[in-house]
């Protein structure tokens, strides 16, 4: 079975990768390269603790469980199993927020202020009290999708970058291929992992993907020696400490909860007000910014994941956010799809509120 994957972010590397390891061959192009988008710019915090609802939170759960399957399978020097402490809400706030997440059988621990100093002494003024989240993880994002490409092109895929997908053909209601400017590339499936490209393309076959505007801007300071252990959710400001030394952060307060739909502020007085905020919170630190990116974040119009099949037989979609949290179990589902192996009733049930067919309208 020839399979092309449109796109090379972190989606479409887990989806390639369990693909070419169930004997497709796997075909993957990329208009830019490995993780240009928003996958490298993305600040790679692995979690369930922020969720839409129920249902998606044990997606999110079963894709932290996902990423230990893989990491059975290959080297995955790029994820770090930091955990997190959360003191974004206090009081009765915090403790119902403990509550939910204890109700839902996720691991938390409210910690006071000595435990916190403990865990982070180079933070100023400690909360009194925090959560914390101790099996989250962080993910190095372009680090870890190029060891998923290589290790789908260590199983035989190929890899074609700088080559933009214009369209899908389709013969007798069926994908046949991915134009691009030079012809078509032959396929009996095409995966779309395009990301907020993904609109433009699926609407070559009639296919609707409504997607909402949700820019995100993030920092990297210069390298540190290293200060921080875990995932910071402070009120106001996320941020941790990457392999390199560096502090990564979101611009924007509370990202998670982010609904800007444009950016009308310079990116670097934004920059200069988040490391503001970092350098009152690190204020033993040296902090300076090196870097600030920006990156329209996959975001479908419900907020919610897009899996499964679509439009022409044999077309399928992956798009979401947050990709690094659910990329292992969105390679693990969408790759089944694809090659007519049945799933588990739990897979079933993981998969089942988000397909594409919400979207589509009745003929």
């Amino acid at each position: 079975m020839k399979v092309v994957v449109v796109g090379a972010g972190i989606i479409g590397a887990s989806v390639a990768y369990q693909l070419a390891l169930g004997g497709a061959q796997v075909t993957v192009i990329d208009g830019a390269g490995v993780a240009a988008g928003a996958t490298g710019r993305s600040f790679g915090w692995i979690n369930a603790s922020f969720h839409a609802n129920a249902a998606h939170f044990r997606l999110r759960r079963e894709s932290m469980a996902a990423y230990h399957r893989l990491a059975a399978q290959m080297d995955l020097a790029p994820v770090r199993w930091t955990g997190c402490l959360c003191w974004e809400e206090k009081g009765g706030a915090l403790e119902a927020q403990a509550a939910d997440l204890v109700a839902l059988g996720y691991g938390v621990e409210i910690i006071d202020r000595a435990g916190f100093s403990a865990r982070e002494p180079q933070v100023a003024h400690p909360p009194e009290r925090a959560l914390a989240f101790d099996t989250e993880g962080v993910a190095e994002t372009v680090p870890l999708a190029q060891v998923l490409i290589d290790a789908a092109t260590g199983s035989g895929a190929r890899l074609m970058l700088g080559v933009q997908a214009l369209g899908i053909e389709t013969r007798g209601g069926v994908v046949c291929g991915v134009r691009i400017d030079q012809g078509v590339i032959p396929a009996d499936r095409v995966v779309v992992c395009g990301g907020t490209g993904s609109t433009e393309l699926l609407a070559t076959v009639g296919v609707a993907l409504p997607m909402l505007s949700r820019p995100g801007l993030l920092l990297r300071s210069a390298p540190v020696a290293p200060v921080l252990s875990h995932v910071m959710a402070a009120p106001g400001q996320e941020f941790r400490q990457d392999a390199s030394g560096r502090i990564i952060a979101p611009t924007a307060a509370s990202h998670q909860s982010d609904v800007a739909e444009r950016i009308s502020d310079r990116p670097d007085l934004m920059a200069d007000t988040a490391m503001a905020r970092l350098q009152a919170l690190l204020p033993e630190v040296a902090l300076r910014w090196e870097q600030v990116t920006l990156a329209m974040r996959p975001v479908p119009q419900d907020g919610l994941p897009v899996m499964g099949p679509c439009g022409p037989g044999g077309l399928h979609m992956a798009v979401m956010h947050s990709g690094i949290t659910l990329a292992p179990l969105a390679g693990e589902l969408v790759a089944a799809g694809v090659l007519d192996k049945p799933l588990s009733n739990h897979q079933s049930d993981l998969i089942a509120p988000y397909g594409p067919q919400r979207f589509q309208k009745p003929a």
